[in-house]
């Protein structure tokens, strides 16, 4: 089930499903400890006798608060008769999750009724050796286990101290008794296995409202967690809540942007994009890929890693974005974890720890590097980038021999002495390993990087070097990597006696030739390949989008016609529409854009959440939600047509009264309708 609602303050982050359960908890640092394995807190509502654990039976609908990252939820159960509105916030200052929740009778009479907050802790990621406890001094339910503390708290206007608590064995019978007989004060203690809840009561008038407050503090000792609950009791939860919000606000809006003739629910996604993008960086560096737990029951593993690659575009967005000092803390991640001979492995823990690793050191028996070169590359694409929006020299001056030459070395040596490409490695996609197009594309585009930063501290041999490399490369991949019975580049190549055996297999990446600038849009070559994509791989579906590659079986579902090529991607819908806003020459060819842009407007959450891929059929998320790369693409997007639309009016963004395109002029269709 996707995570429909992060919020995160770098240190602490917090997801919800779709019905409004707390699944996933870091502490301390974005992506690594979740210390609820993905299992569900649970939000139960008591009645007038009757229990409503929040889920299908309630109308949910899970928003934002405008350009803030405090949630908007109105949540309605016609049998209770209630409604419920609730603001989520983690607070930008202190390590604590905060929830307001007001409570308003539906039926015109006075309410008695209860809220309970379920906690199924599995501290370090795992259950043994748990404890929770009644904590008298602080008024809390406290789990603990090591250097892991969690306090859990709640308030009414009424009483100041939990109404009910217990502390017991997961699903325990006792615990569920109390809850559903409208809560109790239960046992103050559990060890091994723990789950504990609390409670508060709230007397609602009739056709009126009374709110409760809860939080939930995380420290690495009791001291940590007691001295945060006595500041949430000092300023309060509505205050906290309050600056947190105001906090968000101004971040969304401190670089003054105009987008041109773009609709506004575009405009509305792209600023939240920046958001989510936000809740998804640890404060010490790592841009992690996603952060929903449920994934692992697909492969036994996690996205919460830091690729080189992913972090590299959403680098490269934030940069253009205006949030450059957002990236200073991601390169220097890089540059300490970057291995002795100037590359990058597959991915990295958040603490910069190597990740779990499915690339294997043998391929045919012969010893390789288990690298993505791409990912190597694409970093120094992204901090030339980070330093022409920011002009920090500063900055640029200890990376430049540290990590720069190094890794512009490492791509350099790195090659076919007799084609100039180079050596094989795992494509983007994790799953070939050969020479890859979008690879090459990713190492010109580096080495490119590499120039220019030569170039900036007056290195003349390594400018005239890096970029004779780079010219050797893109000859290379037109003499090996072109295929002229296609007339189209292919995907792959696999290195053989008398040359390279072509993959033609039609792939989305292919478009990185445009959208890296390996070569112009308008060269025939290039141009004849970016059409068999759009025409091969533009889903002809109720929900349409692009797809990643033909007969992509990735999180494919049992009910997809084979003749679908693969389910609809966000980055792949978008890159699609990076290649039109790069070849356009008119505003009406730019305005062939915007339907792709659209078309993820549709098939966002209702919180503006981007998954990485939809159901071709039905739009519903799949795989991971959300998807940081989806977020660092929309907004990459939005950017350049803006760019272009500026070039267009003459380096304004006034508007225009032209008619936007319902759909793109190619039959691709992105203008299918989506799920509600």
């Amino acid at each position: 089930m996707p995570r429909d609602l992060p919020v995160s303050n770098g240190n602490l982050l917090v997801n919800f499903d779709l019905d409004y359960r707390i699944r996933d908890i870091y502490f301390p640092r974005i992506g690594q400890e979740n210390h609820t394995r993905g299992e569900q807190f649970r939000f139960g509502i008591w009645a007038d006798g009757q229990l409503s654990w929040m889920g299908p039976d309630w109308e949910k609908v899970l928003r934002y608060r405008d350009d803030s990252l405090v949630t908007d939820v109105c949540l309605t159960n016609a049998t209770l008769g209630l409604e419920v509105r609730c603001q989520d916030a983690i607070d930008v200052q202190l390590d604590v999750y905060l929830r307001r929740v007001e409570v308003t009778d539906l039926l015109g009479k006075e309410r008695d009724v209860r809220l309970f907050f379920l906690h199924d802790f599995h501290l370090y990621g795992q259950a043994v050796g748990d404890t929770a406890f009644f904590d008298p001094r602080s008024s809390s339910v406290i789990h603990y286990k090591v250097n892991r503390y969690f306090l859990a708290r709640c308030r009414t206007a009424e009483s100041a101290v939990p109404d009910y608590y217990s502390c017991g064995r997961k699903a325990s019978p006792a615990i569920s008794s109390e809850i559903e007989s409208g809560g109790s004060i239960g046992s103050p203690i559990a060890w091994g296995a723990t789950e504990s809840y609390v409670g508060a009561r709230l007397s609602v008038p009739a056709g009126g409202s009374a709110v409760a407050h809860y939080w939930l503090a995380a420290g690495r000792r009791y001291a940590d967690v007691a001295a945060l609950n006595d500041l949430v009791l000092a300023h309060t939860p509505d205050a906290l809540i309050e600056r947190t919000s105001s906090y968000w606000r101004a971040w969304a809006r401190k670089e003054v942007r105009t987008f041109g003739d773009l609709p506004s629910e575009v405009c509305d996604v792209y600023n939240r994009s920046l958001l989510i993008l936000r809740s998804q960086i640890d404060n010490r560096g790592a841009i992690i890929a996603a952060n929903d737990s449920d994934i692992v029951r697909f492969g036994g593993d996690t996205y919460s890693y830091m690729w080189g690659r992913d972090g590299a575009f959403v680098a490269a967005a934030l940069c253009r974005a205006g949030y450059s000092e957002l990236c200073r803390p991601f390169f220097d991640f890089c540059k300490r974890v970057l291995a002795e001979p100037g590359y990058l492995l597959q991915h990295y823990n958040p603490d910069g720890s190597v990740a779990s690793n499915w690339h294997s050191w043998l391929v045919d028996g012969e010893e390789v590097l288990p690298i993505q070169e791409d990912s190597t590359a694409l970093l120094l694409w992204a901090l030339w980038l980070y330093y022409e929006c920011s002009k920090d020299l500063e900055f640029i001056r200890p990376l430049y021999e540290t990590f720069v030459l190094r890794c512009a070395d490492f791509l350099t040596s790195y090659r076919d002495p007799q084609t100039g490409l180079p050596e094989p490695s795992y494509d983007l996609w994790e799953e070939r390993f050969g020479v890859h197009m979008f690879t090459v594309s990713a190492v010109i585009a580096g080495l490119r990087a590499a120039a220019k930063f030569a170039g900036v501290f007056q290195d003349a041999g390594r400018v005239k070097a890096y970029e004779s490399v780079a010219n050797e490369m893109a000859a290379g991949l037109s003499a090996c990597l072109f295929d002229e019975q296609q007339q189209r580049y292919a995907r792959s190549g696999y290195r053989r006696p008398d040359g390279y055996e072509l993959d033609r297999v039609i792939d989305v990446s292919l478009l990185g030739l445009v959208t890296l600038e390996t070569f112009p849009p308008g060269d025939p070559r290039v141009a004849a390949t970016v059409e068999a994509v759009r025409q091969q791989l533009g889903l002809q579906t109720p929900i349409g989008g692009v797809a990643r590659y033909t007969d992509d079986n990735y999180q494919r579902e049992e009910d997809v016609p084979r003749d679908v090529p693969g389910n609809p991607w966000f980055i792949a819908t978008l890159w699609v529409a990076d290649t039109i806003i790069a070849g356009a020459q008119t505003l009406e060819q730019l305005h062939d854009a915007v339907p792709y842009l659209q078309w993820c407007v549709r098939n966002a959450l209702p919180s503006g959440v981007l998954a990485e891929q939809v159901h071709p059929l039905t739009g519903a998320p799949l795989s991971v939600s959300p998807l940081t790369w989806s977020h660092s693409a929309f907004v990459w997007t939005v950017l350049a047509y803006v760019d272009k639309y500026q070039s267009f009016c003459g380096g304004t963004a006034a508007g225009t009264d032209m008619a936007l395109p319902a759909e793109p002029s190619e039959p691709l269709k992105v203008g299918a309708q989506s799920r509600d």
